[in-house]
């Protein structure tokens, strides 16, 4: 994998020996509980992966906290912390979700008087009627199905200090955004925000959402392998839909599994493929980390932006 010259290249044995303190923040009945459908991570990855890392965060955490207190005392006032906010991107079905709730318990444990709260970007696309309305349907993930200028507004919300701010909830079961409901943001000391869009760079925007980071994550793995992920995690869903009349994947279901499964690789390839490389991809050397994955998720190399 080539990556621009300003990354270190690190493996997982290097790594892990940059940080080591013994204490895991978390069991293994925890870590299967924040696990993503049919994503494997293990206790090994914790201490050897996710430990470290933590400890990076935090050195750049210091760093943003010193910098805030300089220009405060630049400007003779002090308007507090904002926020310390944490991107986490990369394609659909790589194991994104579970990097963030992951690094979210293990943030809440590390630093135990932060609140650390998570959001993931599928509240920001547009509900499935404006999609038909703007006849993007079938564009459901590419960078104009999502609604940037209210992502913006909320992160700028949250930067500033706002008591509360609202998210719109999106359910992967019946695959839209819920109406009426929101999730509550109150005053995070850190804020994760997950999702494919985080580090693009929309046309005609005047602020981007990268903009609001202050460290930022790309999970990496090669096209064929996440697309096994995908058609398991497709398998997987399968396997639970066909008890609930509901859910978007019912009727695939309850239905012939080798036309579910044909629909599900025209997907893959006409929709998430294109968006990985057409808009996914060429965010990656925007990341202050790579986390690059292998077969069955084992992350097995780390490239730390240099500069």
């Amino acid at each position: 994998m080539t990556h621009s010259m300003n990354y270190y290249e690190i493996s997982r044995k290097k790594w892990q020996s940059f940080y080591r303190n013994g204490i895991l923040p978390l069991s293994e009945e925890e870590l299967q509980q924040i696990k993503g459908f049919n994503d494997r991570i293990s206790l090994q990855d914790v201490q050897d992966i996710y430990i470290p890392l933590t400890h990076l965060i935090h050195v750049y955490m210091k760093e943003y906290e010193s910098l805030q207190l300089s220009k405060g005392l630049f400007m003779q006032t002090y308007p507090g912390i904002a926020p310390f906010v944490i991107g986490v991107a990369g394609s659909v079905a790589v194991g994104k979700s579970t990097t963030a709730r992951l690094l979210q318990m293990i943030l809440s444990r590390t630093f135990k008087r932060k609140n650390v709260q998570l959001i993931t970007t599928d509240g920001f696309l547009y509900p499935n009627k404006v999609l038909e309305e703007k006849n993007l349907l079938n564009r459901k993930g590419f960078p104009e199905s999502y609604n940037m200028e209210l992502l913006i507004a909320f992160l700028n919300e949250v930067k500033s200090g706002q008591e509360e701010t609202k998210v719109p909830v999106y359910s992967h079961n019946i695959y839209d955004i819920i109406e009426g409901e929101y999730e509550i943001i109150s005053q995070p000391d850190i804020l994760i925000v997950e999702g494919i869009n985080v580090l693009q760079l929309p046309a005609n925007q005047q602020i981007y959402v990268s903009d609001f980071f202050d460290f930022s994550i790309y999970v990496d793995a090669d096209p064929t392998l996440i697309e096994k992920w995908y058609l398991d995690r497709f398998g997987a869903l399968l396997d639970t839909a066909f008890k609930e009349p509901d859910n978007f994947y019912y009727p695939y279901a309850t239905g012939n599994r080798e036309d579910a499964f044909a629909m599900a690789r025209g997907v893959w390839q006409d929709v998430n493929l294109k968006n990985l490389n057409e808009y996914i991809l060429p965010t990656r050397n925007r990341a202050d980390i790579i986390l690059h994955k292998t077969e069955k998720h084992i992350i097995d190399e780390i490239f730390l932006r240099k500069y």
